[in-house]
C-alpha cells in the first residue's frame, strides 16, 4: 500500500513540475503543430507572423482573396517570444514572411527603452535570414492604440529606428501603418478600434489591407 502512495505521490509531483515548466504559449505553438498535421500547410504562401492583430485577423483571407495566406500570429506575443519560439514559427517554405510585434513588449514593461525592442526585432530578423535569406521580409509599424497612449513615445521611437534598419537591408520593407490610422488632424482615429481600445474593427483591417497590398508578393 506504501509503495502505491508513493508512486502515486510522485507521479502526481511529476505531473505538477511538468506543467509548470511549461514556457507562455507553449499551447499556441501546440495548436500550430496540430494544424499542420491535420492540413500540410501551402508552399510558397505568405507568412504571418506576431500578436494579437494578428490572431484576431482571423478572415484575412478575404482581405487578399488573390494571396496565399498562412497566419501564425499568437495573441500577447513579444518580439522574445518570437525569438523562443523561431525554430517552430519558421518551420515552413514561405515566400514572404510579415511581421507584427513588438506593441506587447512595451504594455509588458513601461519602462522598456525603444532600443530594446529593436534589438530584440534585429535577433529575429537575423534568425529569418540564416533560414530564409533572399526572401521578401517586411514588418509593419507598431500602431498606436488608444489604450497604450502612455507607451507611444517608446513606440515611436521604435518604429523610426526599425525604419531605418529595415531601409538597409535587402528584400526587406517597412510598412507604415500609423498614417492611414490617422484622421485629417493628425490623431489616431479611436472609432477604428473596438471597446478595450487596442484591438481593430474591421474598417482598420481594411485601412492595413490598402497599405500591405503594394508589398505582397
Amino acid at each position: 500500500m506504501k509503495k502505491m502512495l508513493s508512486a502515486f505521490l510522485l507521479l502526481t509531483f511529476a505531473l505538477f513540475f511538468s506543467q509548470e515548466k511549461k514556457p507562455m504559449f507553449w499551447q499556441d505553438i501546440q495548436n500550430f503543430k496540430k494544424l499542420d498535421q491535420e492540413t500540410t500547410p501551402p508552399k510558397d504562401a505568405i507568412l504571418l507572423i506576431g500578436s494579437s492583430s494578428f490572431t484576431k485577423w482571423t478572415d484575412v483571407a478575404n482581405y487578399f482573396p488573390d494571396k496565399q495566406i498562412l497566419n501564425r500570429g499568437f495573441g500577447g506575443s513579444r518580439l522574445t517570444d518570437l525569438n523562443y519560439y523561431a525554430n517552430d514559427l519558421l518551420n515552413y517554405d514561405p515566400k514572404q514572411i510579415i511581421i507584427y510585434c513588438g506593441e506587447n513588449d512595451f504594455a509588458d514593461d513601461d519602462k522598456l527603452k525603444a532600443d530594446v525592442v529593436v534589438d530584440r526585432f534585429k535577433t529575429f530578423y537575423k534568425k529569418i535570414r540564416s533560414k530564409f535569406p533572399t526572401i521578401e521580409v517586411d514588418y509593419i509599424s507598431i500602431k498606436y492604440s488608444p489604450s497604450r497612449e502612455k507607451l507611444w513615445p517608446q513606440m515611436k521611437e521604435a518604429n523610426k529606428k526599425i525604419a531605418a534598419f529595415m531601409k538597409k537591408e535587402p528584400n526587406s520593407e517597412f510598412i507604415d501603418i500609423t498614417k492611414v490610422m490617422q484622421d485629417s488632424k493628425g490623431n489616431v482615429r479611436k472609432d477604428l478600434f473596438v471597446g478595450d481600445m487596442l484591438h481593430m474593427t474591421p474598417e482598420g483591417y481594411q485601412l492595413w489591407t490598402s497599405v500591405m497590398q503594394p508589398y505582397m508578393k
